[in-house]
């Protein structure tokens, strides 16, 4: 005779999943369940369809050696761009960062991208992020200006105020975005407007 199982006993595989799901940013233990669930209700194609991008873009997709953004090629398409300009630099936390910047249309120069900003209570520091990388960017002598475009945040503003130090004695021109960004908010989520304006309202970094 067969036991049953405890009502409340989950199964193994229905965990993993929830587990694994729990770790991308922005899903909790709640949506990474609802999710969970969501796919086992899904067709068998859909599930197989979803496994097969993720694979997918683990397999074609990767980061830029250059300014270590998200690509598919190495370097990337904006880095082997002969129209951009060699002369600037924006700095961004990002790369959908990027992907907001360029809706603009109006800058015209190269990305660096740090892959994250300065939290101490996260035990993220300077060298957690792409800086190493963007020095030895510099040291070409190419570079004439630094764009400080980190989200208006706690976090943003301190990465900020890192980079405008170590990068000061340079001589580099270090301009940050003006900020008609709402203090708080995230660059992704700006509009095209009021990223023209503060790119074309950019200031010395004080």
């Amino acid at each position: 005779m067969t036991t049953p199982r405890d009502p409340l006993q989950t199964v193994a595989p229905v965990d993993r999943l929830i587990e694994r799901l729990s770790r991308l940013p922005g899903i909790g233990p709640k949506s990474a369940q609802r999710l969970t669930y969501h796919l086992i209700r899904q067709a068998d194609e859909e599930a197989k369809a979803l496994a097969e991008a993720v694979l997918e873009l683990k397999a074609q997709v990767g980061i830029c050696s250059v300014c270590q953004n998200v690509t598919d090629c190495e370097p990337c398409a904006i880095c082997t761009d002969d129209g951009r300009d060699d002369s600037l630099i924006c700095i961004v936390e990002e790369p959908l960062d990027v992907l907001a910047l360029e809706r603009t249309r109006v800058y015209k120069g190269r990305y660096h991208i740090l892959n994250g900003v300065i939290s101490p209570i996260n035990g993220v520091g300077p060298e957690d992020l792409k800086v190493r990388e963007l020095l030895e960017r510099l040291r070409g002598g190419h570079v004439k200006e630094v764009i400080l475009a980190t989200n208006p945040t706690l976090e943003g503003e301190a990465t900020a105020m890192y980079l405008s130090l170590i990068l000061g004695p340079l001589g580099l021109r270090i301009t940050q975005l003006a900020r008609g960004l709402p203090s708080g908010g995230e660059l992704e989520y700006a509009d095209e407007m009021t990223l023209l304006r503060a790119f074309e309202g950019r200031q010395e970094f004080d």
